[in-house]
């Protein structure tokens, strides 16, 4: 099969990479002449967000699906309507890379999620705080996103079309990954726990499984299927999740991908986000998601006094420990902030692996020569 990809990152790097196993031939496009997925790809330099790039990388392709949902759409609706697969499906797309569409779909379809106001611009705010400004487009890795809490805060709301959302008193940050077949087949990864960087508002660590209630299982396992049949459409899917403080669960989000919040899987269950995503876009049998015990993942991003050639301070110290397995993202230049890799690990119990996750952020940072 040839394989089209929008966008050339570190997640269709990591998809390439389970994926060369198979015989398919993989073809990805992104602006940056050396994107991850340059050395390991029929490689297009150009831009996803523009129409004629993307209608022309995907012609001839079997299947393209994308990385990263900042793609034209347009293109995209026009490859499936000359006989091109795209999965996940345009219309998905569509709706998911614009904030506004997204919460309308949660609505339609009976998925609780937050209380919202759609503004187009800052003079039209007229919602109880506090609540979370998120821009309509564009939004990714905790930009376009911002909490405005008081009055005081209201000067600094963005000039643009956005959602205004109540802010959810949260308990635990949640994420299920469900992964979507053409013949409608479903299976689901365990719900993972997500605790953030509160100065970067990046994921930090992944802690799979979630020390979450049956009750709040059956929450997630509910909007899982009210999702799943809403969007109608084969792919992968990370639903971002809520639970309040009165074991309520809320859907913050959904990407339409491979997802920062799935990399444990490489390690941590029978199979990976990335191989399910590889059987998705084969359309063959979906794989196994069993858990291997309890998993977890650390993020290596950028120091935030640190730009230009990357160094990894600490590292070879961290590859001595045991179940302890590094994932770096060929970025050959760090500054701060930026994703670098992840270190997954495995653990007999929650205890355990929280302590070799501390452990390990303080023993490796991410600097520059």
């Amino acid at each position: 099969m040839k394989i089209g990809i929008l966008g050339g990152g570190q997640l269709g790097r990591m998809l390439i990479q389970e994926g060369l196993k198979y015989d398919d031939e993989w073809f990805t496009l992104d602006p940056a002449a050396d994107a991850p997925c340059s050395s390991i790809s029929h490689f297009t330099q150009g831009r996803f967000d523009e129409y004629e790039t993307v209608f022309n990388f995907g012609k001839g392709k079997d299947v393209v699906s994308i990385e990263i949902e900042h793609v034209d759409v347009d293109a995209l609706f026009e490859l499936k309507a000359s006989g091109i697969r795209v999965c996940p499906s345009p219309e998905i797309i569509q709706v998911i890379q614009q904030k506004i569409l997204q919460k309308k779909f949660y609505k339609k379809h009976g998925i609780p999620s937050p209380q919202f106001q759609i503004i187009q611009n800052k003079s039209e705010a007229d919602f109880p705080l506090p609540f979370v400004q998120k821009m309509n487009t564009g939004g990714y890795d905790g930009k376009g996103v911002q909490v405005i809490r008081t009055e005081g805060d209201l000067t600094k709301l963005w000039n643009v079309s956005s959602v205004l959302e109540s802010l959810v008193d949260i308990e635990k940050e949640l994420s299920i990954i469900v992964a979507i077949g053409e013949d409608g087949e479903t299976k689901t990864f365990p719900v993972t726990e997500m605790v953030a960087d509160p100065k970067l508002n990046l994921l930090d660590f992944n802690i799979c499984p979630a020390h979450i209630s049956e009750e709040v299982e059956k929450q997630i396992a509910d909007i899982t299927a009210q999702f799943t049949k809403a969007a109608c459409s084969a792919g992968l899917f990370a639903i971002e999740l809520f639970l309040d403080k009165e074991g309520k669960v809320w859907v913050n989000e959904t990407a339409p991908r491979l997802h920062n919040s799935g990399h444990q899987t490489q390690e941590g269950n029978a199979n990976s986000q990335f191989e399910q995503l590889c059987r998705i876009l084969k359309n063959v049998p979906l794989a196994d998601t069993d858990a291997m015990g309890y998993s977890g993942m650390l993020n290596l991003v950028g120091d935030e006094n640190h730009s230009g050639k990357v160094m990894y301070e600490g590292l070879e110290e961290v590859m001595k420990l045991p179940k302890t397995y590094v994932h770096l993202y060929g970025k050959t230049n760090t500054k701060p902030g930026r994703k670098m890799g992840h270190i997954n690990v495995l653990a007999a119990s929650r205890e355990e692996l929280m302590e070799k996750l501390i452990r390990i952020k303080s023993m490796v940072k991410v600097t520059s020569v």
